[in-house]
């Protein structure tokens, strides 16, 4: 299955994001194998800098270097989705400022996000990446229950509850991603204890 076939935005409403780089996943996978959906914030500007792309893209060597950090040897895409973790993205196009509308959050959420999840029926758990893909599964569970499901605590309180989709052990935790990730020691610690977690809370499950 190639994600990018299974899902589309079918009007592209937001007004904050460039749609010359929409990106879904074109990548394939078996469903049946991956144990946890990870959620970054957003395409990159470039698009070589992708998950999904040919060679180590900037996205991938601070993702790689994210898992090493948690104890996996990784060194390509193929072996993050190997361990059964399949990457995706809150938000389906690049950012074009800093503070993405909630509505554009929103608008992800119920048009890909939530089907995209939907996809993965043996997923054991979701990494939620950043404070986008937080809110982005708040707006999904609001829509169900009418409550969010991450409290709007600061995120490094937050991060040590247990949180649940359904039958889906929820993780938030920091950005993977971007260049502020090189330099802040703290939060690599934070995000691969998370990271290990939630591998260790799949098998288990």
């Amino acid at each position: 299955m190639r994600p990018c076939e299974k899902l589309n935005c079918p009007d592209f409403p937001c007004s904050d994001v460039n749609k010359d780089r929409y990106a879904i996943p074109d990548v394939e996978v078996d469903p049946d194998k991956v144990r946890i959906i990870m959620v970054s914030e957003a395409p990159p500007e470039l698009a070589k800098d992708d998950f999904y792309v040919e060679g180590e893209s900037f996205y991938l060597q601070t993702t790689l270097q994210a898992f090493r950090n948690a104890g996996f040897k990784v060194s390509s895409m193929q072996d993050i989705l190997d361990l059964g973790v399949y990457i995706t993205t809150a938000i389906k196009c690049a950012k074009t400022v800093y503070g993405i509308l909630p509505t554009t959050i929103d608008n992800c959420s119920v048009r890909i996000l939530e089907k995209e999840i939907c996809l993965f029926p043996k997923a054991k758990a979701i990494l939620l990446m950043g404070d986008n893909a937080i809110k982005a599964m708040n707006m999904i569970t609001k829509r169900s229950t009418g409550k969010r499901l991450v409290p709007s605590s600061p995120l490094y309180k937050v991060r040590k509850g247990e949180y649940f989709y359904k039958s889906l052990r929820v993780f938030p935790t920091y950005l993977q991603t971007g260049k502020s990730y090189l330099i802040e020691k703290s939060k690599q610690k934070m995000i691969a204890e998370d990271i290990k977690k939630a591998l260790e809370a799949a098998k288990t499950a």
